[in-house]
């Protein structure tokens, strides 16, 4: 039986100050980095032991990974980084305290900003200080593809690709995966992998630093679903 677990990386300095992130590359807070190594030692005690592990290009994601495998002594397992991992673009929100925001454009806006599956955020230029069409990371993506803002829908669409090419066929292999990852992002592949209705998924939330795991079938439905 196929395992997954999806680990959404410990709280950030941008979380910690209640900040919108997105793309942005934040570090780990001290206690995002607790959460990390207490998520490694709960996959330790569970004696899961992945083959391969999937990140994203921020680093956040990269060391809540390295955390997780090194305090399950598997730091060894190969990982594989995508930008297709990374979190949903905030746009022009990226930066801006969630309080302030919602004071200034109200709590029903920025709570369809942050939910909605279907609602862009104010867009980001790619001349506006910050974009990520000015990060070397990215330097190999075609212009097109480094976004101004994203919905759970594109970021889902971004994602796919990824899932397809990279996980699923890890999983179809019967190997263990571990993905590190950001809210929206596993959000977004959870919405894929449960069948979860664009409605409901506004009321999911993955809390940092908690494994979540799947017990897949044959063919990659969910025949368990629970949290270490």
């Amino acid at each position: 039986m196929p395992k997954l677990v999806f680990s959404r990386h410990g709280l950030s300095e941008w979380n910690a100050l209640n900040q919108f992130t997105g793309w942005a590359d934040v570090d780990l807070a001290p206690q995002g980095v607790e959460e990390a190594i207490e998520g490694g030692r709960k996959i330790k005690e569970a004696g899961i032991e992945f083959d391969v592990a999937y990140t994203s290009v921020l680093t956040r994601a990269i060391k809540t990974c390295n955390l997780i495998l090194e305090n399950s002594d598997q730091l060894w397992v190969p990982q594989i980084k995508s930008w297709r991992l990374n979190e949903r673009h905030y746009g022009k929100l990226q930066g801006l305290n969630k309080q302030e925001t919602a004071e200034k454009y109200g709590d029903d806006q920025v709570h369809i900003w942050r939910r909605s599956y279907d609602t862009l955020p104010p867009l980001m230029e790619a001349t506006d200080e910050g974009s990520a069409a000015n990060d070397r990371r990215y330097a190999m993506l075609d212009q097109r593809d480094i976004p101004g803002g994203e919905n759970l829908k594109v970021t889902l669409e971004r994602a796919l690709p990824f899932w397809q090419d990279e996980i699923a066929p890890a999983l179809l292999d019967d190997k263990t995966v571990l993905v590190a990852a950001h809210g929206n992002s596993l959000r977004a592949l959870a919405k894929h992998i449960e069948g979860i209705s664009d409605e409901d998924i506004m009321d999911l939330e993955i809390p940092t630093g908690q494994p979540l795991v799947y017990e897949l079938n044959d063919d990659l439905t969910v025949a368990k679903k629970y949290y270490l």
